[in-house]
């Protein structure tokens, strides 16, 4: 199901040489000026190669009717930029820093800030929580980590033998999720299909398992028989997974006091 928003905004967020990435907000339909909104990023999927605002669209439209501010944005792919994994992670952690530099005049509480995505965009989102991948032209002074995180069967070890290895090489510990857990990592939900060709179940429960070694929330959900991209908005093949994934992060954001329980 889409959802009218009240107000809707397009923003240039970076700027890098002639690449200007964009963000579209999604409102609250009672949006009210000078009041603070918790905020979800989202970030589409495409192996770092391709992605377009479309594929969460549905999703930041559905935070927007439960009170949240919706957020999609871009950031630097292969076959528009001709970049690597690298700036796509550093792009993830220059959006966060945008809305939370901005937080007062686009109506976001900088401290309910939630990141996620799908695929190459939960690694983005999680990369961002992670590592410290940064644009030079940052101000690094700025927290460019979210308060929690929602990965849709995200690329998340990149380490030998796993998605990206090859693209990565001797520099995977820079940028691989995994291998980047430590202490005060931001809580976690994950969703991944059983039958999921690209992300295999365990390296999620590893994942899980690590997270948790540190302290910090991971609530896995796994679904039997699915493939990469099961939870996808899609009008014509119908929106179970969709549904139920959407139900999963309401409860996961209501119990972070980070989204009002209705």
């Amino acid at each position: 199901m889409l959802f009218a928003q009240s107000e809707f905004k397009e923003i240039v967020y970076k700027q890098v040489g002639p690449d200007s990435l964009k963000m579209q907000l999604y409102y609250p339909e009672n949006y009210t000026k000078n009041k603070k909104y918790p905020t979800i990023i989202l970030f589409y999927g495409g192996s770092w190669n391709t992605g377009s605002l479309d594929q969460f669209r549905p999703h930041a439209q559905y935070f927007a009717s439960l009170g949240m501010i919706g957020v999609v944005a871009e950031y630097r792919i292969k076959t528009k930029h001709n970049t690597t994994p690298f700036e796509s992670v550093k792009d993830g952690r220059s959006a966060i820093r945008y809305l939370r530099a901005n937080a007062k005049k686009l109506g976001i509480h900088p401290s309910k800030i939630v990141a996620g995505g799908g695929s190459a965009g939960g690694h983005v989102a999680a990369a961002a929580d992670l590592t410290n991948l940064d644009e030079v032209t940052d101000n690094v002074k700025i927290n460019a980590r979210p308060n929690a995180l929602v990965l849709f069967n995200p690329v998340f070890n990149n380490g030998p033998g796993y998605f990206g290895y090859e693209r990565f090489q001797d520099r995977y510990m820079e940028i691989s999720p995994y291998h980047n857990i430590k202490k005060g990592a931001a809580p976690t939900i994950v969703f991944l299909g059983t039958a999921d060709n690209l992300i295999p179940v365990k390296v999620a429960e590893d994942y899980k398992q690590k997270m948790e070694s540190v302290k910090s929330r991971c609530d896995l959900f796994l679904y039997e028989g699915q493939k990469h991209g099961f939870f996808n908005y899609k009008p014509v093949l119908g929106n179970k997974y969709y549904d139920e994934t959407l139900k999963e992060v309401t409860l996961f954001l209501q119990d972070l006091s980070l989204l009002k329980s209705e």
